[in-house]
């Protein structure tokens, strides 16, 4: 099997990569290499933050976790306590405060002149799964800061940072990993495919590496629980050529010269090393450029896979070009969602070129309206051959009734509140600008690559532009 014969287990270029030119590839392991249950792996994350931020006196009792209601890509707008979805434009199209949606008066004055600008430090990119739990979080506490309940002076800023310190510290402490670690049936769901993938490019030629924020036991566990059993020699170790835990991603690809060490996989146990990285040996720390220089190779022939778009993707690519892929696995969803809706969207099409020349028509009479003025009710010519505005109008109306369900059923595509990751309306969403930007390819599972083999050349397909034609639409104008 060369192509993915579903949609959704295809691999997307935004930069074309031959594969073949590529020498080593790195993985990173958590949503990566493992996928895990969002209600579980997050609803967990979720209770051990509020748990801490209970201790800390925040009035957590009736906060629930709520996976449905929130999304990646969304943005913290810390100024207001409000999260937003935004186009890759930066223009705010939706938005809630707290929990409340608000209103499109209200957005429209809220964010009248106002772009997302993720440099800013107003703005907090929520780009990976790991912040459902946090978008969940602080969205409830926020209406708790607004009704007065939380002590003390407290800003929508320092609110965040209080919810994003609890998340952090929950997964730090590593009762959050233990529990993980200890029933991953629970969490975990496993795709027997991806270690044949691997072995395939290891096969094929291809210097393998992990690299993960996670800690030596909790990464030894795992990968234990995901991998032996589908290795030949039974030890997950075998495939790859170095392993680095505690990578401190995106330090890891931005900084030179981190001490590092290398640990005694049995033991745990870890010693200072000096120089370059050796093959098979496990480490704490380190950089990639001095992975670079111990495989080698430069970053034209270095691939990297995470799920993070910035810790994983953006840093790596901005500051080492290597070659990038993003592993989305909620990909699957929304490509199975325009599927089914496909239909609709020919129909919805077909409406708005039809509205397209309702208003054009409307434009042209008000201009032979115009000109019939300027006359002076000279000569009626000019309006000989138009209709009235009254009647192209209740045409509009009636048109708008069937434009209506069908656009709002295209807007909560994938997720009733937020819609689509990738769209924002008719726009590319501010998250899928971002994976444009930096992600070489992107798909929604490492297994994905076995369907194309590591020899494969992925072409970046042609973009379209507002000026390119559409055939349905040519010729129904």
């Amino acid at each position: 099997m060369t192509l993915a014969a579903d949609p959704e287990r295809g691999i997307y270029a935004n930069r074309t990569l031959n594969l073949r030119s590529v020498e080593a590839i790195g993985y990173d392991m958590d949503y990566t290499l493992i996928h895990y249950r969002i209600e579980e792996w997050e609803g967990a994350a979720f209770q051990h933050a509020v748990r801490l931020l209970g201790e800390r006196g925040f009035p957590v009792d009736d906060v629930v976790f709520d996976a449905d209601r929130y999304l990646q890509g969304l943005v913290i707008d810390l100024d207001l306590g409000n999260l937003v979805k935004a186009s890759r434009f930066g223009y705010v199209i939706q938005a809630q405060h707290g929990t409340r949606q608000l209103s499109f008066d209200e957005l429209r004055r809220t964010y009248n002149g106002v772009f997302v600008d993720l440099g800013e430090r107003r703005f907090r990119f929520l780009n990976t799964m790991f912040s459902i739990s946090e978008a969940a979080l602080y969205a409830q506490l926020v209406d708790r800061l607004d009704a007065g309940v939380i002590a003390g002076p407290m800003g929508y800023d320092e609110l965040y940072h209080q919810v994003s310190s609890a998340l952090d510290q929950s997964h730090a402490i590593g009762t959050l990993k233990k529990e993980i670690a200890a029933d991953p049936d629970r969490f975990c769901d496993l795709d027997h495919e991806t270690a044949q993938t691997l072995l395939d490019q290891r096969l094929a030629g291809k210097a393998l590496m992990l690299i993960t924020n996670s800690e030596w036991s909790y990464t030894r566990d795992m990968m234990s629980y995901a991998f032996d059993r589908h290795v030949p020699s039974g030890s997950w170790r075998d495939l790859f050529d170095l392993v680095v835990v505690s990578a401190a991603k995106p330090r890891f690809f931005a900084e030179d010269g981190q001490a590092f060490r290398i640990v005694e996989p049995d033991s745990g146990l870890m010693h200072p090393h000096r120089g370059l990285l050796e093959a098979g040996q496990v480490y704490h720390g380190a950089s990639a450029r001095l992975v670079e220089q111990s495989l080698g190779l430069d970053g034209a022939q270095i691939l990297y896979a995470g799920d993070h778009l910035f810790g994983d993707v953006h840093v790596t690519k901005s500051v080492l070009r290597w070659r990038t892929a993003l592993i989305m696995r909620e990909l699957e969803a929304e490509i199975a969602d325009a599927a089914r809706f496909v239909g609709d969207e020919q129909e919805l099409r077909e409406l708005m070129a039809a509205k397209v020349l309702l208003e054009d028509e409307v434009a042209q009479t008000r201009l032979a309206q115009a000109k019939h003025g300027a006359q002076n009710n000279g000569d009626a010519t000019a309006l000989e051959h138009t209709r009235s505005i009254g009647s192209i109008l209740e045409e509009l109306r009636e048109l708008d009734l069937r434009i209506v369900p069908l656009a709002k059923a295209a807007a909560e595509l994938g997720n009733s509140t937020w819609g689509p990751l990738m769209r924002a309306g008719n726009d590319k969403s501010l998250f899928a600008r971002q994976v444009e930007r930096y992600a070489d390819v992107y798909t929604s599972r490492v297994a994905n690559f076995r369907l194309r083999t590591p020899f494969a050349y992925l072409r970046a397909t042609r973009t379209s532009l507002p000026h390119d034609p559409v055939p349905h639409e040519q010729s129904h104008v």
